[in-house]
């Protein structure tokens, strides 16, 4: 009996410390506003126009802290990865995972960018900029 109570008190100091785990600054940075985006550009061009390559992306994106969220018209999932440096999107939408450099995590900034194989060239890739504002 003895045993049980101490592996019990074991295991609720375990959970207690696993749910009082402190969140990262760069994951409250990202995740405590919505970004609204102000620069969506494809190979140095404004692509958030319509029609434009990037044109699904434009508006809010949020990240919750669940780790989904919604990327302007796209909704799915969100990862760093170890160093909080790449940021990993996941979206049905998408046939990839867009995996970005993070440029610029602040209060006030959020710029990443990533190089994504040009659909229309296979053999080419197009070089993606985003960059966000809080709202």
């Amino acid at each position: 009996m003895k045993k049980a109570v101490f592996l019990l008190v074991i295991f609720l100091c375990f959970l207690v410390i696993s749910c009082n785990e402190k969140k990262s600054e760069r994951f409250k940075l990202l995740t405590t506003p919505i970004w609204l985006t102000e620069t969506l550009l494809a190979d140095g061009v404004d692509a958030s126009g319509p029609g434009g390559f990037l044109e699904k992306f434009k508006g809010e994106a949020k990240f919750r802290e669940d780790m989904t969220g919604s990327f302007g018209k796209y909704t799915g999932k969100w990862k760093f990865n170890v160093a909080e440096t790449e940021l990993t999107i996941f979206t049905d939408s998408l046939p990839l995972p867009i995996i970005c450099d993070i440029i610029t995590l602040t209060t006030q900034s959020l710029h990443i960018e990533t190089v994504v194989p040009d659909p229309v060239h296979p053999m080419e890739t197009i070089d993606i900029s985003m960059t966000f504002k809080p709202r």
